[in-house]
């Protein structure tokens, strides 16, 4: 604890079950402030895949169908998976295996070279439901680029003032 005190530094407890216990000399303020940076950087790098989810009935017209596979589409190619959810009402449920399985295979094949299926269709009390993941992994957002200085803009107006003398020079 004396040479920890005339360095100016701590004395930290790193194996405290060991025989006998092992301590450090070190700025543990500093200690606690890299470690939070390297945490910091790996939640930084890790991906969440989030599943989203469509919902649909059996009596759903083309044209909306078409709408929500454009969706899917749009999800999966973001990354995320898709949960594609079949609802049925009052008598839907007496024809639920026949017409909700094949509108589930009908967006299962308009959406297969974008994704693989995760969950075969299945049936949930009044839902059937399937999930599919995507193939390609989960792209990162595109960094919007920042303005222009107004400084610089004169400086680039003299460059493209240049290159087009050039180019008019070399043509003839």
């Amino acid at each position: 604890m004396q040479k920890a005190k005339n360095l100016d530094l701590d004395l930290v407890e790193v194996a405290p079950n060991a025989d006998p216990p092992v301590c450090r000399v070190m700025d543990y303020g500093k200690f606690k402030y890299m470690q939070s940076k390297r945490e910091q950087e790996a939640r930084k790098k890790q991906t969440v895949i989030q599943v989203k989810e469509i919902k649909v009935r059996p009596k759903t017209d083309e044209h909306d169908m078409n709408v929500k596979i454009r969706n899917i589409r749009r999800f999966l190619e973001e990354g995320d998976k898709v949960k594609v959810t079949v609802r049925f009402r009052g008598r839907e449920m007496s024809y639920a295996s026949q017409s909700g399985f094949e509108k589930l295979k009908q967006i299962v094949a308009e959406v297969a070279e974008l994704s693989k299926v995760e969950s075969p269709p299945k049936m949930e009390g009044r839902t059937m439901m399937t999930i599919v993941a995507p193939i390609a992994p989960k792209r990162k957002p595109e960094k919007q680029g920042k303005p222009e200085k107004s400084v610089g803009k004169a400086l680039k107006r003299k460059e493209t003032k240049t290159e087009a003398s050039t180019e008019k020079q070399e043509e003839g």
